[in-house]
């Protein structure tokens, strides 16, 4: 007889967030210390190190019956560790169907059904709205790094890279070998992208970046660079449909200019 987990460390914060949207965010026994939303639901649960440095021995004390991996953000060592004494359920898609997917199974450990369903009602539902806006225009040439010294974009296998698309945008990096690759500076110029976003993670790029990219002119005078929220456009799961609405919201206006 199936019975739903109760006792839930997760070490990923997008899916820490997806269990409290799931309405069982008593379930939690222990996050990370990047598990930051929603923080009034997080604000006395456990913490156990990082997403690359968890405290294992810790974690087995609390005798979770479900651990929440993800094969970016953990180690494969502490996965491995972990799924030799643990339930785990390890996830890392790469595109916003895929955490569609992701949540459904989350969902199903958790034996949450009906408030499983709202959350991709919710995805679907911003999947149609994306789709919709981009007919009648040309993708938009976006440029998303996400890191600098050096600077590092995103391919086309990545969830970001997915997002980036169906908001309407060209990701310029898209056909470059590396999942993560690196573009000298000195290359910047030669990307041509429309827009520049600059999110605020991994790396925390902040507006004297952006001042010293515009000093620099690093990319035509007329580029827009912004400013955006990285957890819109790389954190799967509860959140995937509304990052994707805000991310195809925030490309609109600069993609009517260029069709």
């Amino acid at each position: 007889m199936f019975e739903p987990a109760r006792r839930v460390v997760s070490l990923v914060p997008s899916l820490t967030e997806t269990v409290c949207d799931l309405g069982v965010s008593g379930r939690l026994v222990a996050i990370t210390r990047f598990c930051t939303e929603p923080e009034d639901l997080l604000r006395f649960v456990t913490r156990v190190g990082g997403t690359k440095n968890p405290d294992l021995q810790q974690i087995a004390e609390l005798a979770p019956d479900l651990v929440l991996v993800n094969g970016e953000e953990n180690r494969p060592e502490d996965i491995e560790w972990l799924r030799a004494r643990f339930p785990i359920h390890e996830s890392m898609p790469r595109s916003v169907p895929q955490a569609a997917a992701v949540v459904r199974e989350i969902g199903h450990l958790l034996g949450v059904i009906d408030e499983t369903e709202a959350v991709l009602l919710e995805i679907e539902a911003q999947l149609a709205r994306a789709e919709v806006m981009a007919l009648g225009s040309e993708p938009l040439r976006v440029f998303y790094p996400i890191w600098r010294q050096p600077w590092i974009g995103v391919n086309r296998d990545t969830y970001v890279h997915d997002v980036i698309t169906r908001a309407g945008g060209h990701n310029v990096c898209a056909q470059r070998e590396a999942r993560y690759p690196v573009v000298p500076e000195q290359a910047l110029a030669e990307l041509r992208p429309d827009v520049v976003l600059l999110p605020s993670e991994p790396f925390a790029f902040t507006a004297e970046h952006r001042r010293q990219l515009l000093r620099d002119r690093a990319f035509r005078r007329s580029v827009p660079i912004l400013m955006v929220d990285g957890r819109a456009f790389c954190w799967h799961g509860s959140r995937s449909g509304r990052g994707l609405g805000s991310v195809a919201n925030l490309l609109r206006p600069f993609r009517t200019r260029v069709a």
